[in-house]
C-alpha cells in the first residue's frame, strides 16, 4: 500500500485501495471560496431565475404559465397561489460546495440534476437549492429559520458537516448544529434527509471514526432519510483521481450523476 503524501491518501479498505482527498489543498480552497451572507442569500432565493454563480441559492420547479411568476421568484409565505394553479410541494437543499456547482457548468450538479429528475417523474415537485461553497454547520443552523419561513419545504437535504471536520472543529458543535438543523425541520413538519460524509485519517482514526459514525446516529436517533457517503463510487473508486478536478477536491461534472444515485433512493423515500 502506497504511504501518505502531498497528492492524497491511500488506505486500504474492505479489500480495495482507496484515494481521497488532499486535506491541505482542501483546506486552502475551501477557506477561499465564496460566502454568502444570510442577508445576501435570503435575497438570491427571491430574485434568482437559476442561473448565476456558483454558491447562488436558485430555484428550480414546474414551467410557469401566464401570469405566473418565474420559478425562482419566490412567494411570500402568506401570499395565494395563481388562480388555476396546483402549490408545488418543495425540497430545500442545504449544502456546501459539493452541491453549489463549485467548477463545473451550471447546470451540471446533482442538485440540477435531480430538478431534471423530478420535472420528469414529478413535476408536482420543485427544488430550491440553498448550498453556498465554504459553508459549515454553524452557517447552516444560522441560516435555515429564514429558510423555512420562506420556502416552506416538505423535504430539507442537510449536506453539511464536511468543512467542519477539515477545520478540525470540535465534533460536538457539529452535531449540536446539525440536531438543531433536523429539529428546526421537524418543527415545521419538514422530513430531513441527512448527507453523511468520511474524511481521511489524517486528523486522527478516532475523529474520522466518530465524524463518520455521527450522521448514523442522528439519522437512527431522529428516524431521519440517510446517505451513508456522499461520495460513495466516486472517491472510494479504483480511478478515483479521474473524477475529481484538478484541485483533486471537488468531483467533476461527470461524477455528478453518480452523486444523485446516492441520494436519489432517500429523496425519494421521504417524499
Amino acid at each position: 500500500m502506497d504511504e501518505f503524501s502531498n497528492e492524497g491518501w491511500v488506505m486500504k479498505r474492505n479489500g480495495w485501495l482507496r484515494r481521497d482527498f488532499n486535506l491541505g489543498a482542501l483546506s486552502v480552497a475551501l477557506l477561499g471560496t465564496l460566502r454568502l451572507s444570510s442577508a445576501s442569500a435570503q435575497q438570491s432565493v427571491i430574485t434568482s431565475t437559476g442561473q448565476g454563480m456558483e454558491g447562488e441559492i436558485t430555484s428550480t420547479g414546474p414551467h410557469r404559465r401566464r401570469g405566473q411568476p418565474y420559478p425562482g421568484q419566490v412567494p411570500p409565505p402568506s401570499s395565494a397561489p395563481p388562480p388555476g394553479t396546483v402549490p408545488a410541494a418543495t425540497i430545500l437543499v442545504l449544502g456546501d460546495s459539493l452541491s453549489a456547482e463549485y467548477g463545473i457548468p451550471r447546470g451540471k450538479g446533482w442538485v440540477a440534476l435531480l430538478a431534471d429528475k423530478l420535472q420528469a417523474e414529478r413535476p408536482d415537485v420543485r427544488v430550491v437549492n440553498a448550498s453556498i461553497s465554504g459553508d459549515t454547520t454553524a452557517g447552516g443552523r444560522a441560516r435555515l429559520p429564514a429558510m423555512l419561513d420562506q420556502v416552506r419545504p416538505v423535504q430539507v437535504v442537510i449536506e453539511l458537516g464536511g468543512n467542519d471536520a477539515l477545520r478540525g472543529l470540535d465534533l460536538n458543535s457539529t452535531q449540536n448544529n446539525l440536531e438543531a438543523m433536523i429539529q428546526a425541520c421537524r418543527a415545521v413538519n419538514a422530513r430531513v434527509v441527512l448527507v453523511g460524509m468520511q474524511i481521511p485519517p489524517n486528523y486522527g482514526p478516532d475523529y474520522s471514526a466518530k465524524f463518520s459514525v455521527m450522521f448514523a446516529n442522528l439519522a437512527k436517533k431522529y428516524r431521519t432519510g440517510h446517505v451513508p457517503f456522499f461520495l460513495k463510487g466516486i472517491a472510494d473508486a479504483p480511478d478515483a483521481t479521474a473524477q475529481f478536478q484538478p484541485d483533486r477536491i471537488h468531483p467533476k461534472a461527470e461524477a455528478h450523476p453518480r452523486m444523485l444515485a446516492n441520494v436519489w433512493p432517500e429523496i425519494k423515500k421521504n417524499l
